[in-house]
């Protein structure tokens, strides 16, 4: 934009990491509603947390109850609610934080745009993999019941498309995997991410 000259600050990413002493990153959780992302994302949270690692939590809900409460449901609306989502996680990994983002980001070419963004190398994509049945046999939340009655509209995976990662980094299948092994094998993986090279 004209006119716009961006800051050069004394202290970087790299800075915070050392003084952190752990790498900085997103891991970007996405899948239907009911599949589980909030409640893995959570508990992935509270193990690294106890390690030590500086983290922070964004959700798709309290995202919108705030920051982003001025936007709909429409194509244009998400996608800027999940524009708005990747810059701020990208201002999170320039703090030094390990940034736990859970939205149903339904389609790829959003999650693109978002990895874009924040930067492939600093983007970990985590596939909560549950069934629509599955997810509307849960229904925590009764928005599939609301859904399928007509009261909300464009609601994902009732009239609304949700497109499968072509290749995440993690894939977790809620309906075969049991929750702890799958909570300590992402929180594995990201141990390793999380290690400082010097």
């Amino acid at each position: 934009m004209e006119n716009i000259i961006p800051h050069d600050f004394h202290i970087g990413k790299t800075d915070r990491n050392k003084l952190n002493g752990h790498n900085s990153f997103v891991v970007w959780f996405t899948g239907l509603s009911g599949s589980g992302k909030s409640t893995i994302a959570n508990q992935v949270e509270n193990e690294l947390f106890k390690k030590g690692i500086k983290t922070f939590s964004l959700d798709g809900d309290n995202i919108r109850k705030g920051l982003n409460n001025n936007l709909g449901f429409s194509a244009a609306d998400r996608q800027e609610n999940l524009r708005r989502i990747a810059e701020i996680s990208k201002l999170f990994v320039e703090s030094g934080s390990l940034v736990i983002a859970s939205f149903i980001s339904p389609l790829e070419k959003d999650r693109e745009m978002i990895k874009e963004i924040i930067g492939k190398d600093d983007f970990i994509e985590v596939f909560i993999k549950t069934s629509l049945e599955e997810c509307e046999r849960r229904d925590i939340k009764g928005l599939y019941k609301k859904a399928r009655a007509g009261e909300i509209k464009n609601f994902t995976g009732i009239d609304a498309p949700y497109e499968n990662p072509i290749n995440p980094d993690l894939e977790v299948e809620t309906e075969k995997e049991n929750l702890e092994d799958a909570i300590k094998r992402i929180v594995l993986r990201l141990e390793d991410k999380l290690e400082i090279r010097v």
